[in-house]
């Protein structure tokens, strides 16, 4: 037996740190993949979120080109000096990659110009021309008049939309209504740091413009337009970081810009600018220690849902493999309870039939036999009877089968009955009482006796010869009696407290060699329980032990 056990504990030993090891290398290997994945994650929002920055820091740009720029046409040509100058400034103001502004106040006729376009019959030239921006000086606001042309040259940016004009004006279609993306494509050059804008004229005026292409027309007429060339510092677009967790440093860089090899401690990554800026680029830069920060950030959730989910799926392991422990010991008690209750009725049976076949086998018996052999049976049949009334006592009590009978009992004479009936039984067994704080109770006296009988027994059985002794005490305590059988037995052992008190389990010692249902001490819990009282024990090894047992006290 003990070698099986201790094969068995091997075994389950052997499986927990098989499970325990296996487990382990599974949680590592998924946090070592949930890391790589958190890593790879990490980066490819590194080069992907780029373009997000781009679009928010970009935006002004986009409202200004989109937006404010039509803004243009809505004078139809007539802006002076005056308005234009207040444009400007909500321009500068709301727009601070707007570096400075040049205003060409023009006008389109039949009558050829000196500085300006002339294309057949039509021309195309400045009256005045003016600057603005936080940095030109008050006294060089005008650049150019017809009465001062020496003061200014007319430049590409204004010759190079007066072509696109002229040549938008001669493929016109004048029976169709031109988009706006044509329009506006037409009257607008983006140039590197640099868009210049002529205000869109009415369908009923391009009419116009394409009859003086080819012919002078009376009387001569005279159109206005204006044109706005806005100069633009890319390094005044302020760089929204929608990730700073991700990007430590963002900078504005022309396209040429070429840091030194830094991959060994820094990760980059960089995005073109559109439109003015395309010779420019957004440049992010960030710390590996940086980027680990955030690594670590993401992977952390992932790595607790882990534990959680590991933690959850150990308990569930933890408790399949205690159920099936506790399965397996319930089996264990069964079986045992199944030998031991056969050998406890195999015993008196097989002493029955031995003096039944001496009694039929003989021809004739003395009185003296006649005696023993009737005293033997009784005393079997007692056994039985006993084993049997304990079984079935113990199946009502659990299931609640019978009912509590109240009697009025002498405490005294209670305790007397039951240590006589057990120094008879015993001689040897030194059985004493006390009583103190009342005399009479109401209980029922017939499951009281055999809870006696129960903790006597075994206070008999599990004590050494020299020291077979039990001492009960009842004592009235805070409305409640008090019981404490007190012996000088083997004790139990602490590891097997809380365990005495459960259906089959028997603890393996010395004296209980010979088999025992494992019942006795059940069957005192359901006892008192039933009785709405509470059994508790000490106990240490080779001193005794101590059971106490509290019941209600009613004395009527």
């Amino acid at each position: 037996m003990a070698s099986e056990k201790k094969d068995g504990y091997r075994k389950n030993f052997s499986l927990i740190l098989t499970f325990i090891i296996l487990m382990s290398v599974l949680f590592l290997l998924s946090l070592v993949l949930a890391y790589r994945f958190s890593t790879k994650y990490i980066e490819n929002e590194f080069v992907s979120e780029k373009v997000n920055v781009l679009e928010q820091s970009i935006q002004p740009y986009n409202d200004f080109f989109q937006k404010k720029l039509p803004e243009v046409s809505f004078y139809n040509g007539y802006l002076d000096s005056a308005t234009a100058a207040a444009f400007v400034d909500t321009v500068l103001l709301e727009y601070p990659f707007v570096s400075k502004v040049v205003f060409y106040d023009s006008e389109v006729s039949n009558t050829p110009v000196s500085d300006g376009l002339n294309t057949g019959k039509f021309s195309f030239g400045p009256k005045n021309i003016y600057q603005f921006g936080s940095l030109v000086p008050l006294d060089s606001v005008r650049l150019f008049s017809r009465d001062n042309t020496s003061s200014f040259i007319v430049g590409d940016d204004f010759n190079t939309l007066a072509l696109k004009l002229v040549s938008f004006i001669e493929s016109l279609d004048t029976t169709q209504v031109p988009g706006q993306d044509a329009l506006f494509s037409n009257f607008s050059n983006v140039r590197s740091n640099k868009i210049t804008y002529l205000n869109i004229p009415r369908f009923e005026d391009l009419k116009v413009y394409k009859e003086m292409l080819r012919k002078q027309l009376q009387p001569n007429p005279v159109y206005q337009q204006d044109m706005m060339s806005f100069q633009l510092d890319p390094y005044k677009i302020k760089i929204i970081n929608t990730q700073p967790l991700l990007y430590q440093y963002v900078k504005i860089a022309p396209l040429t810009y070429d840091p030194l090899d830094t991959t060994a401690v820094y990760l980059s990554t960089e995005i073109n600018l559109p439109g003015p800026f395309s010779d420019y680029k957004l440049y992010f830069i960030s710390s590996k220690s940086f980027i680990e920060r955030e690594i670590f950030s993401y992977f952390l959730p992932i790595a607790l849902a882990i534990l959680f989910f590991y933690g959850i799926l150990v308990l569930v392991a933890v408790l399949i493999y205690r159920n099936l422990n506790i399965n397996q010991k319930m089996f264990k008690l069964q079986y045992d309870f199944v030998n031991n209750l056969t050998h406890e009725f195999k015993t008196p049976v097989s002493v029955i039939k031995i003096a039944g076949n001496n009694i039929k086998s003989a021809s004739s018996l003395t009185d003296r036999e006649l005696k023993l052999y009737g005293k033997i049976l009784d005393e079997e049949a007692d056994k039985l009877n006993g084993l049997m009334n304990k079984l079935l006592a113990f199946t009502q009590i659990e299931n609640k089968a019978i009912e509590l009978n109240r009697d009025k009992i002498r405490i005294i004479d209670f305790l007397e009955s039951t240590v006589e009936t057990h120094r008879l039984k015993h001689p040897d067994f030194d059985f004493t009482y006390e009583v103190s704080g009342f005399t009479t109770f109401v209980t029922d006296p017939v499951l009281l006796g055999s809870l006696f009988d129960n903790l006597a027994e075994n206070a008999y059985k599990y004590s050494p010869p020299e020291r077979k002794q039990l001492h009960i005490t009842a004592k009235l305590a805070k409305g409640k009696v008090v019981f404490r059988f007190t012996d000088k037995g083997i004790g139990i052992p602490a590891s097997e407290i809380n365990n005495i008190f459960k259906k089959f389990f028997r603890i393996q010692n010395q004296y209980n060699q010979n088999g025992s249902v494992g019942l006795g001490l059940a069957f005192c819990k359901e006892l008192v329980n039933f009785m709405d009282g509470e059994i508790t024990v000490k106990s240490k090894v080779n001193k005794g032990s101590e059971f106490k047992i509290v019941l209600p006290y009613n004395d009527y």
